[in-house]
């Protein structure tokens, strides 16, 4: 159990350690898925096809990722260039769990170890959007409760270094909230992967990708309204929102053995816990 002084002092760690990530990179720094098809096995017909996973399961799937690791394989990160030497690529910087009357936080956050501009601007979204908030709540004087924590997981697949992060609020009497950040990198170019990167990668056709994702999203918005009918409190999703365009997909990964998620969390932008997966295996 750390004091809010200890906790403060990490955080601001973290924010010294981005600022230099950037100074340091600024002078220094020179037919095979076919997702949504039920495939027969041809080598016995008497074996049951192949089914989708439902959202359900691939749900708890994706809760199990989160253990605070870095899981780099066989890949060798030595000859990364570093901020922190004695620490690998992916680290866990900010480490805090603290328990008053008005709060409780459990936080693990993650630092990407590069002298890059890319790695710098992931930092800063970190401390942005999970370690700004753990400050806040210290501060905190209401007498509402508020209930914060972090967890995150690495991945190397092939030269795509992923990490994402999960954070889990719950403020006063609002709805509990989830919020999901992840980052892509190419450990080679040193730039962003964009989400076409990755569906190219994994042999995914666009136009296919597209369709599964609108499958998706009726589906849960069908099933949401059916419980509204039972009386339930729903999020309602809208289904001409253009944030379920390829072109517009933010939040996405590569996890264990290289498979891809695709993530729409509504908590990031409201008081909700729901989500839609889509996954590619």
């Amino acid at each position: 159990m750390k004091s809010p002084k200890t906790i403060y002092i990490l955080i601001s760690i973290f924010c010294i350690f981005a600022v230099a990530a950037g100074i340091y990179a600024e002078f220094f720094v020179s037919e095979q898925d076919k997702p949504g098809i039920i495939v027969p096995n041809l080598n016995n017909e008497n074996e049951d096809p192949i089914q989708e996973l439902t959202q359900e399961e691939i749900k708890t799937q994706f809760a199990s990722i989160f253990n605070n690791n870095f899981n780099k394989g066989n890949y060798d990160t030595t000859n990364i260039d570093r901020i922190n030497a004695n620490e690998d690529i992916v680290y866990t910087v900010i480490n805090m769990e603290e328990k008053k009357d008005n709060y409780e936080i459990d936080i693990k956050l993650p630092a990407i170890n590069m002298t890059s501009d890319v790695a710098t601007s992931f930092n800063n979204i970190t401390q942005t959007i999970f370690a700004n908030k753990a400050s806040e709540i210290l501060n905190n004087n209401e007498i509402n409760k508020t209930i914060y924590s972090t967890s995150y997981e690495g991945f190397i697949n092939g030269d795509i270094l992923s990490v994402v992060i999960q954070s889990t609020l719950k403020e006063g009497n609002n709805p509990q909230r989830v919020i999901i950040q992840t980052y892509n990198y190419n450990l080679v170019t040193g730039e962003k992967v964009e989400i076409d990167e990755l569906i190219s990668q994994k042999n995914i056709i666009q136009s296919d990708c597209q369709k599964k994702i609108n499958s998706t999203i009726e589906n849960a918005q069908k099933e949401a309204q059916t419980l509204v009918q039972s009386g339930y409190t729903v999020y309602n999703r809208d289904l001409t929102s253009s944030m379920y365009l390829l072109s517009n997909l933010s939040t996405y990964f590569l996890g264990p053995n290289g498979d891809l998620y695709i993530i729409f969390a509504y908590g990031n932008q409201n008081f909700t816990s729901e989500m839609d997966i889509i996954w590619y295996e």
